[in-house]
């Protein structure tokens, strides 16, 4: 899959730290293109790009553009960027991440993952399956495999295994072959305004999978259900707990290690049949919801079931998706990258039903301010399969907004509607103060959020 390029084409990419942007430039760099970026910090990404001899800037600034001929831009990125400006100045071809994606994309026949929550997931595991077959995808994951230790990978085939970030509309530039729809759920609301925009968008994507592909919609969201029946085009096929469901879950069984469900597959054409017996080493119905995409997108391909429930079986998960990081006088402590209600609610699910008898306790760290003020209510019900909240300072992620409620009245919410014991920490050091005094027992520890959060959990061993 190697292009030849004008040698004088040097394509920079503003955020290239982030884990999209970074998984993008790999794969242009391994495709013959010239790529260089900036970001504002190091970062393991940052590292990983700078092993294949990537050029990174730290600092955003104007000087670090001279060269370029493309930039690309991450979503995160302001319009008073001093790069960004100065390449308005020169008249640069500008690409937001989704434009150079689809434009990557367009070279290849895709499977393409979106939706509010699962993506990375769903796409690590359609991953993990095809790795097992003669069909040699690239992959671009909004999260590190760790089956290969990195985000992206050049493929040798022309198919590509795609997340798609949905957060600024830009998904809709890829031409998918093959689409995924997890779930749509009130997330990004500062780029949408409203759900009906935000749906109405997911209705263009899906219209846009050609005859000879297919999508496949988890109707269990109850979101996804009112999209499709809006569609006038049939070309989909549906997955779920729902008996309504083309790929119906069935026969569901989850224990500490694994979860084990049957599917019973009904799609137009063909004889019903089962795949029995999956077994996935990860928790929770949305994980199983996950697996389901993954193999239904697979033997629909041509994949036989056989090698899919061997891929999924030895699936070597996803950084940031319940990993244990530690064990401290009897409690395990795990790190996961949950920040939106839905995802807390649905970690702490699949955590309960494992483990039963065990106290949960959550480390939530609130994820931008935006966020947190959007979905108030959302948050203070989310955590009622824990036993105890530990609540972070606000990551703010650059928002410089006002929360407009106060934070000691947000953390009364928790306690009262989600019904658990709270303790409010305000920095890293208060928080391992506040495990050594109180943890200890065989005790589910769980730090959540997208921002600081994982470093502190992982920082934990080192200051109890």
């Amino acid at each position: 899959m190697k292009i030849d390029l004008a040698k004088s084409e040097i394509i920079h990419f503003v955020g290239i730290g982030g884990i999209g942007m970074s998984g993008l430039a790999l794969i242009m760099h391994g495709m013959g293109f010239k790529v260089q970026g900036s970001d504002i910090s190091f970062n393991k990404n940052i590292e990983r790009l700078k092993k294949k001899n990537i050029n990174i800037y730290l600092g955003h600034k104007k000087k670090n553009i001279s060269k370029a001929t493309v930039l690309v831009i991450s979503s995160a990125i302001k319009k008073n960027n001093p790069e960004y400006l100065a390449s308005k100045n020169k008249n640069l071809p500008i690409y937001k991440r989704g434009e150079m994606l689809g434009h990557i994309a367009s070279l290849t026949k895709n499977i393409t993952v979106v939706g509010s929550h699962g993506k990375t997931t769903t796409t690590s595991l359609i991953a993990s399956i095809f790795s097992k077959t003669k069909i040699d995808p690239t992959i671009i994951n909004g999260g590190v495999l760790n089956s290969l230790n990195n985000s992206a990978r050049l493929g040798s085939s022309d198919w590509s295994v795609l997340e798609l970030d949905e957060s600024d509309g830009s998904f809709l530039e890829v031409m998918p072959t093959y689409s995924i729809i997890t779930n749509i759920d009130r997330e990004h609301m500062d780029y949408y305004k409203t759900i009906d925009n935000l749906k109405e968008l997911f209705k263009k994507f899906l219209e846009k999978v050609p005859s000879f592909g297919k999508s496949f919609v988890c109707i269990d969201d109850l979101t996804n259900k009112e999209i499709i029946k809006k569609l006038k085009n049939k070309n989909f096929y549906t997955y779920g707990s729902d008996i309504k469901s083309n790929f119906q879950i069935i026969n569901v069984v989850q224990k500490k290690n694994y979860s084990k469900f049957n599917l019973k597959i009904v799609v137009p054409g063909k004889k019903k049949y089962f795949i029995k017996n999956i077994i996935i080493p990860i928790l929770g119905m949305h994980n199983i919801r996950n697996a389901t995409a993954a193999i239904a997108v697979a033997v629909t391909i041509g994949v036989s079931s056989k090698l899919a429930k061997q891929a999924l079986f030895n699936f070597k998960g996803v950084q940031r998706r319940f990993n244990k990081i530690f064990t401290f006088k009897g409690s395990e402590f795990y790190d996961d990258y949950a920040h939106h209600p839905t995802e807390i609610r649905e970690v702490l699910n699949g955590v309960k039903a494992a483990y039963n008898n065990k106290k949960i306790i959550c480390i939530f760290q609130p994820h931008r301010i935006s966020r947190l003020r959007d979905l108030k209510k959302e948050f203070s019900l989310a955590f009622k399969k824990a036993d105890q909240v530990i609540l972070c300072p606000i990551f703010a992620a650059g928002e410089k907004i006002k929360l407009g409620f106060n934070y000691y009245d947000f953390a009364n919410d928790i306690a009262k509607n989600s019904k658990v014991e709270l303790f409010l920490v305000k920095d890293k050091e208060n928080l391992a103060n506040f495990i050594k005094q109180n943890i200890q027992g065989k005790k589910i520890v769980i730090g959540m959020g997208a921002g600081s959060i994982s470093n502190w959990i992982r920082d934990l061993p080192n200051l109890i």
